[in-house]
């Protein structure tokens, strides 16, 4: 790794990795709040370089970490920090505000654990649980009957093995997400027929960090 501490560098860069594998490209702007541990001591042990690196793609060990300002000023991405409140999370905790190419704003929530492990808790209004260790299927959907159900039909018909699902929704009849962890990343075209089952709004696909 790069950086004095797994929790507040290592940890960091994978977190703004995994925000990045989440939008699905190196957003444009991005506004990072500071929660807890992160915010009064991460700036010393360089977690605002790491998030930025891991924005940019760089993987915790990457020497690029030292040089993230800059080469995400290069790259076109806009980033601003501040200290927040959080409430009742981990210390280690950043939100990161991102907006990507087509102007879209996303809301990415996360904490690193120690030992560079680190965990989604929130994508825009949805509580998650994302490790970033097993890549994510991230089907946006309407709560109706039957679309969980289609959704895991059409992965086991592809013999797509499913390690974890986790399926939240804004409430009932509402927008909802089904976050569906598997063994193996799953291919673009069963993906895209994921994408046109009836009920299904947008599939994503979240690789591992």
């Amino acid at each position: 790794m790069i950086g004095p501490s797994s929790s507040h560098t290592a940890g960091a860069a994978r977190l703004g990795r995994l925000a990045r594998a989440i939008l699905g490209e190196t957003p444009r702007k991005a506004r990072i709040l500071l929660h807890g541990s992160f915010a009064t001591t991460g700036r010393g042990h360089g977690t605002d370089l790491a998030l930025v690196a891991g924005l940019l793609g760089f993987a915790p060990d990457d020497p690029r970490i030292r040089d993230a300002f800059a080469l995400a000023e290069a790259e076109g991405l806009d980033f601003s920090f501040d200290e927040a409140d959080l409430g009742e999370v981990h210390p280690n905790t950043a939100q990161l505000e991102l907006t990507d190419a087509e102007g879209r704003e996303w809301l990415v929530r996360g904490s690193s654990l120690g030992g560079g492990d680190v965990v989604v808790t929130l994508i825009d209004d949805f509580p998650v649980e994302i490790t970033g260790e097993l890549p994510v299927l991230a089907v946006v959907h309407h709560d109706q009957p039957g679309v969980v159900a289609a959704v895991t039909a059409r992965l086991a018909a592809d013999v797509i093995n499913i390690a974890g699902m986790q399926v939240s929704r804004e409430r009932r009849g509402a927008r909802a997400l089904m976050l569906i962890a598997t063994d193996q990343p799953v291919p673009e075209e069963i993906a895209a027929s994921v994408a046109a089952l009836d009920g299904v709004s947008s599939v994503r696909q979240v690789p591992a960090v």
